[in-house]
């Protein structure tokens, strides 16, 4: 199982994940990229699915649908902890809501397509409204094993590196080891970098839990503490 990434209007990132069989597109924005990919392995589209239903993330589908024989895999077909089967490998479904009530991870081998709800250094908007909900779906990714491969929706990594070096100056070693490992062309992190950086992994370090006593925000226990981070600005 491959997984190749794909770069599209601003930011926003597309997926193909892909074995002898065919491949599956995940988010697809960037269709003529896609398709031009399939067409020189001479592999055929086998599905195209999203992780939650955000126009910026669905806005190539009809083309890829239209251009292939691909089928419509809507992840709410599928139950939790299982997934797209094709090539006798499967793209495994993770229920993630938080930035959404329908957003999803998938889990290719040991890569997470985190959608919207993890970025590389930060987290997602919660338009849900649910923010203990969302704490729940990033304990669930948080118990992945350190090598697991964050590959996200969109490349925010500027700004969150700036946003956490503003946070949490002290943990500027980190964030300067993992800003010297960025690369436009292939966005990713490691769930150990992730750990070691992302402010909203990092709940229960000592260095959060200073900002917090700092700001006078929140702090006596992990749901607190993860309400007044996100609460910050």
């Amino acid at each position: 199982m491959h997984v190749e990434q794909f770069r599209y209007s601003a930011d926003n990132l597309a997926y193909l994940v892909w074995n002898d069989a065919g491949g599956i597109a995940v988010d697809g924005g960037a269709v003529e990229e896609i398709l031009g990919f399939l067409a020189d392995r001479r592999l055929p589209l086998l599905y195209v699915t999203n992780t939650h239903r955000h126009y910026d993330h669905t806005l190539g589908n009809d083309a890829l649908l239209a251009a292939t024989k691909a089928r419509l895999a809507s992840p709410d077909s599928v139950d939790e902890g299982y997934g797209i089967d094709w090539g006798g490998e499967t793209l495994l479904i993770h229920r993630t809501p938080g930035h959404t009530e329908d957003s999803v991870c998938f889990q290719a081998g040991s890569v997470l397509l985190t959608g919207d709800t993890l970025f590389n250094g930060t987290v997602g908007n919660c338009f849900s409204g649910d923010l203990l909900g969302f704490l729940g779906s990033i304990r669930r990714l948080m118990v992945f094993p350190d090598e697991t491969m964050i590959l996200a929706g969109h490349d925010y990594v500027r700004d969150s590196m700036l946003f956490a070096r503003r946070l949490e100056p002290s943990n500027l070693p980190a964030l300067e080891a993992y800003w010297r490992t960025y690369d436009p062309a292939f966005v990713c992190s490691s769930l150990r970098e992730e750990r070691g950086m992302n402010p909203y992994l990092r709940f229960n370090d000592p260095g959060i839990v200073a900002v917090l006593k700092d700001r006078g925000l929140p702090r006596a226990t992990e749901e607190e503490r993860w309400l007044s981070l996100m609460s910050i600005e």
